[in-house]
């Protein structure tokens, strides 16, 4: 029955889906706040930025927690991502975000071509004029693509299965109270 109704609704792919990589501390976080806009067909913890093959939670030294994000271009554009990420960073922060501390929680955008770099250069302008800082005073790195190698099953969709926990870590880490304190009331 289940194939039957497969072959008859056949599930349409946008010819125009992209995806992007993004570090901004805590993967849980991240992936949950980009995962929930309209047009992001998935939202994916993991590992990037280093040289580790299939690193690990254990052992993901020199790779930041990332989220790997899967949009239809149809429906949100990469600008429009790019916007959404900066008000769920502390751009100030370089040496991890919140109260994740180090390299593996350090702000970045990993970039898979000359759009997308060029995309995250002109975002990170536009968020100097808007915070009215000078653009050397925003700490978040945009860097090539690196292999993303996917986090543990237990880290996927954390949020979700784990409200209890996540609300509790996201409260106690101060992450809202500091997005509030540089973002005001965008969100």
């Amino acid at each position: 029955m289940l194939l039957q109704l497969l072959i008859a609704c056949p599930l349409e792919v946008s010819a125009e889906s992209e995806e992007a990589i993004f570090a901004g501390g805590c993967f849980w976080c991240l992936e949950h706040d980009l995962g929930k806009l309209d047009g992001v067909v998935s939202a994916e913890s993991g590992y990037s930025g280093g040289d580790l093959t299939n690193p690990t939670y254990e052992n993901h030294s020199g790779h930041q927690e990332v989220v790997k994000v899967s949009f239809d271009s149809d429906i949100i554009s990469y600008k429009d991502l790019l916007k959404q990420y900066w008000f769920n960073v502390d751009p100030f922060d370089n040496n991890g975000q919140f109260c994740d501390r180090g390299d593996s929680y350090k702000p970045v955008i990993f970039t898979s071509n000359k759009e997308q770099e060029q995309a995250a250069k002109e975002s990170q302008e536009n968020i100097s004029v808007r915070l009215n800082v000078p653009l050397d005073q925003l700490k978040v790195d945009i860097l090539d693509s690196k292999p993303f190698w996917i986090a543990e099953n237990y880290h996927q969709d954390f949020a979700d299965k784990n409200p209890l926990k996540y609300n509790f870590y996201r409260t106690s880490c101060g992450r809202d109270n500091r997005l509030k304190k540089v973002w005001g009331d965008y969100k």
